[in-house]
């Protein structure tokens, strides 16, 4: 990265492929998305969980449903979404703890005794 950039500037940006294949994919995946969804709530509502071997399938199609939107989320990103990098600069460790800069070296054990006297009489007087 070259040194002008500053915080929020966009850095890289490649729109997003839209293929037609992946869009397919995409209505197919939901369709059966639909089809175990529709298929767990009818097995709720039948009470496949009251037996040992509906309970398993009950959860192996929840399973399912969750591995096949997991699919749909990942080919929707890499297809449909554009790939964005904006810069981010690191802040140094002083800066997380509200230092200020010419404060990083720390202060001296005693300072200017008259400064810290003023400062002990009139808390708002500013040097």
């Amino acid at each position: 990265m070259s040194g002008n950039n500053t915080y929020g500037d966009i850095h890289r940006y490649e729109p997003a492929r839209e293929s037609t294949a992946a869009a397919i994919g995409i209505v197919l995946l939901t369709v059966l998305e639909v089809v175990f969804v529709g298929l767990f709530t009818y097995g709720l509502t039948v009470g496949w969980g009251f037996s040992e071997f509906g309970n398993m399938f009950l959860g192996g199609l929840l399973a399912v449903i969750f591995l096949d939107l997991a699919f749909i989320m990942l080919l929707y990103r890499k297809e449909f979404l554009p790939d964005v990098m904006i810069v981010k600069k690191r802040r140094r460790k002083w800066e997380d703890l509200y230092i200020k800069e010419e404060d990083v070296d720390g202060t001296d054990s005693f300072g200017n005794a008259w400064e810290n006297v003023k400062r002990a009489v009139y808390p708002y007087y500013k040097k």
